[in-house]
């Protein structure tokens, strides 16, 4: 894997971990009030927006997620509801009187494995076409694109 993928990787993890995260506290507050299905189904719906965009812009650096690059993504995310759902209803077929520690262990693991999946369906299929350049923002790139002497003199 070269540089610019595990540079990538490093951000889809920071951002959609930090998204991740923020969902699992939402469906632990969400589930005392609704179904667990129906908990994950709004906070996935909410969260892949956010991260869709966070990916397009921060994750491969590619500038505002168009709706092409939403749908895209959000196809990747029912894949991934997929797999969290089914996780969890599983371990309620299990182990039905699982606790809020147990719950929240096993949706965390099928988010990680099913956010491995989507990098890579995002980096092969969403974001391989059309993707801009992923050069660093250093002193000598922000002076090539600056328009006047005072924005060479702000980059510096």
């Amino acid at each position: 894997m070269d540089r610019h993928a595990v540079a990538s990787f490093a951000r889809f993890v920071v951002c959609g971990g930090g998204v991740g995260l923020l969902s699992s506290g939402a469906l632990l507050l969400m589930t005392g009030v609704m179904s667990i299905a129906v908990a994950n189904a709004v906070v996935t719906v909410v969260s892949t927006a956010a991260a869709n965009e966070l990916h397009s812009r921060i994750t491969f650096r590619h500038g505002a997620a168009g709706l092409r690059v939403h749908l895209e993504s959000t196809a990747t995310a029912v894949a991934a509801y997929l797999v969290t759902t089914g996780a969890l209803l599983t371990l309620g077929a299990v182990h039905p009187e699982a606790g809020a520690l147990t719950q929240q262990s096993v949706y965390l693991t099928a988010s990680a494995l099913a956010g491995i999946g989507r990098f890579v369906a995002l980096k092969v299929l969403v974001f391989a076409r059309g993707a801009k350049s992923a050069e660093p923002l250093t002193v000598r790139h922000a002076a090539r694109h600056a328009n006047t002497p005072a924005q060479v003199v702000a980059a510096a």
